[in-house]
């Protein structure tokens, strides 16, 4: 299957589930995530805002503003600038829809503890599909941290299509 029907077979199981569902399986996702030894010890984490078809990290980011310091990815051209997130006032919708923080640039990728990845879907051994627009596959290279996808558990397959570019994600978190 190539990644593009791959992308399609996912969106169609996204769809067999009521907005309801989808909440209900991202509080279940997001309380083991917080619960997560690199969640609990890390103080700068890049997490990412989540579309309406993705485990909704919204509370988590909300909730952490004030006590971690929290990354959101800002498209920019064809690449993720990583900006502070400080509060929703600090926000605007991106390109794609997605949420932005407009809070000061980070660049200190080094002092980044963990990375939580959004992705299509995520296979056992840590390979992801994106969207296909190449945004994480120029980011993951700078990052040196842990790397923990968030997905849905109809998105955690066997495996998927990878190439020699594809850097794989340290472990994945489901529903």
């Amino acid at each position: 299957m190539t990644k593009a029907e791959l992308r399609k077979q996912i969106r169609l199981l996204k769809q067999q589930h009521t907005a309801e569902e989808l909440m209900m399986m991202s509080r279940h996702a997001i309380q083991r995530m917080e619960a997560h030894p690199s969640f609990l010890s890390a103080q700068t984490i890049l997490l990412y805002h989540s579309l309406p078809d993705e485990v909704d990290t919204t509370d988590l980011i909300t909730q952490y503003a004030d006590k971690k310091t929290i990354l959101l990815p800002t498209v920019v051209g064809n690449d993720l600038e990583l900006h502070i997130f400080k509060s929703k006032s600090e926000t605007k919708t991106g390109p794609f829809g997605i949420i932005e923080s407009e809070g000061t640039l980070f660049t200190d990728y080094s002092q980044i503890d963990l990375a939580i990845i959004p992705g299509m879907a995520f296979d056992k051994n840590g390979n992801r599909l994106g969207r296909g627009k190449g945004y994480y596959d120029r980011l993951l290279p700078l990052l040196h941290c842990p790397k923990i996808g968030l997905c849905f558990s109809f998105q955690f397959l066997d495996s998927i299509p990878c190439e020699k570019h594809d850097i794989p994600i340290d472990e994945i978190i489901t529903t």
